[in-house]
């Protein structure tokens, strides 16, 4: 009975709750309230889970900025931050941090993902993806696009890398869908949290007793010489673990769903070998599908005047970057998807000091798999309706958990 309300208590009902549900007969667009949002201001109010208002950045250049800006912090701990839980631990390691912390424990697991570094990889992925795909075509149809290919790749990736045994991938992968479920309780993702950082934290050990050529054996080294803790190591190879998997595996899946129903798009990738419009439609993909979609966090450090609003400190901040890559501002026809287009500048992997460490990774698996998978199964389509398609609504990462696919 909205009379009965002051008028305080009527904007506060007015405030729309965060996150937003897609529109069902869209799944490859944001939210249409955040698009609501977008057009009505830069920045707008939205209530999370604890009834908290942190402040909505919804344009490109707005959201760029404050990124950038070493007013706003990322650190989970200091009060007014948006978190997406009850806790507010740090859990998780560097990426929660602010300089120069962050720096100094991002700066032991950068060599790995340098382009240098990751172009030496390409052969071994190319390797990775025809076999998986050898798989396929000599298995039954039709067959789960997910469980077949899009998360083997990553997984098996991510492992060599690490050094983590490929064969407890079921162990790592069911409690990594836990942490990242939007539905899972502060206690379910505490205890799988947990099991993951005790696995993590035994490698780590044996890695120091018997050293490889992996990234976990360089931490365990540098907690040797007392520059990490073991827990700050084992947090780190969590963080490595569950970010080098999830998130190209699920962008693996919905870009190939995203392409099935853009069958021209799709013809423009399945006929060509051309590097530089593989890498292109990758890029593109990126900036249409947006597969992080719960919002980067930030909380303000100091007052800043943007985009005629005044953010003070304490001020908690939301930073959807998939309605900053459907800004017109930034992008001609943004709600196109133009694997032609040069989508370089889009923010799916954030902007700043913060973002993605392992963007050369994600990209180059992504050039691997676009590249081949269409080409070398150019009658691949769809074995279901686009509505019985299961999409992660649920989760902090979006994806699909299944994907129906013959040929």
């Amino acid at each position: 009975m909205t009379g009965t309300l002051s008028p305080a208590e009527r904007h506060q009902a007015e405030i729309p709750e965060f996150p937003m549900p897609r529109a069902s007969a869209c799944p490859f667009d944001p939210p249409p309230t955040l698009r609501e949002q977008q057009e009505q201001a830069a920045l707008t109010k939205v209530r999370l889970w604890d009834g908290s208002t942190p402040w909505l950045v919804t344009r490109y250049a707005d959201q760029r900025a404050l990124l950038a800006d070493p007013r706003v912090s990322a650190d989970i701990t200091r009060p007014g931050y948006p978190s997406q839980a009850a806790s507010r631990t740090n859990t998780i390691g560097f990426i929660l941090m602010d300089d120069p912390e962050h720096a100094r424990q991002r700066r032991m697991v950068t060599a790995p993902f340098t382009l240098k570094r990751v172009e030496s990889l390409r052969p071994r992925v190319q390797q990775i993806v025809d076999s998986l795909i050898d798989e396929m075509l000599a298995g039954p149809r039709p067959v789960d696009l997910v469980e077949a290919f899009a998360l083997p790749v990553p997984s098996l990736v991510i492992c060599e890398l690490l050094g983590v045994p490929y064969a407890d991938h079921d162990f790592f992968q069911e409690n990594s869908r836990t942490i990242i479920n939007r539905d899972s309780t502060v206690e379910e993702r505490g205890v799988a949290l947990g099991r993951l950082s005790e696995y993590l934290d035994a490698l780590v050990g044996e890695k120091s007793d018997s050293p490889a050529e992996d990234l976990l054996s360089r931490l365990a080294a540098r907690v040797k010489d007392g520059e990490l803790t073991r827990l700050e190591a084992a947090r780190m190879g969590v963080l490595l673990l569950i970010a080098g998997h999830e998130t190209t595996a699920n962008m693996i899946a919905l870009g190939t769903l995203a392409l099935l129903e853009h069958p021209d798009q799709l013809d423009a990738l399945r006929g060509t070998s051309d590097p530089k419009l593989i890498a292109g439609a990758v890029e593109e993909l990126l900036r249409y599908l947006h597969i992080t979609h719960s919002g980067r966090r930030r909380v303000a450090l100091e007052r800043i005047e943007i985009a005629g609003q005044t953010i003070e400190p304490g001020d908690g901040l939301v930073i959807p970057n998939d309605i900053g890559n459907r800004d017109p501002e930034a992008f001609d026809d943004p709600d196109r998807l133009d694997v032609r287009r040069d989508a370089r500048h889009h923010v799916a992997f954030g902007f700043g000091v913060h973002q993605c460490l392992g963007q050369p990774l994600a990209r180059m698996e992504l050039q691997v798999v676009y590249g081949t998978l269409y080409r070398r199964i150019p009658t691949l389509r769809l074995a279901a309706a686009l509505e019985d398609v299961p999409f992660k609504h649920d989760g902090s990462v979006y994806g699909v958990y299944e994907l129906p696919v013959t040929w």
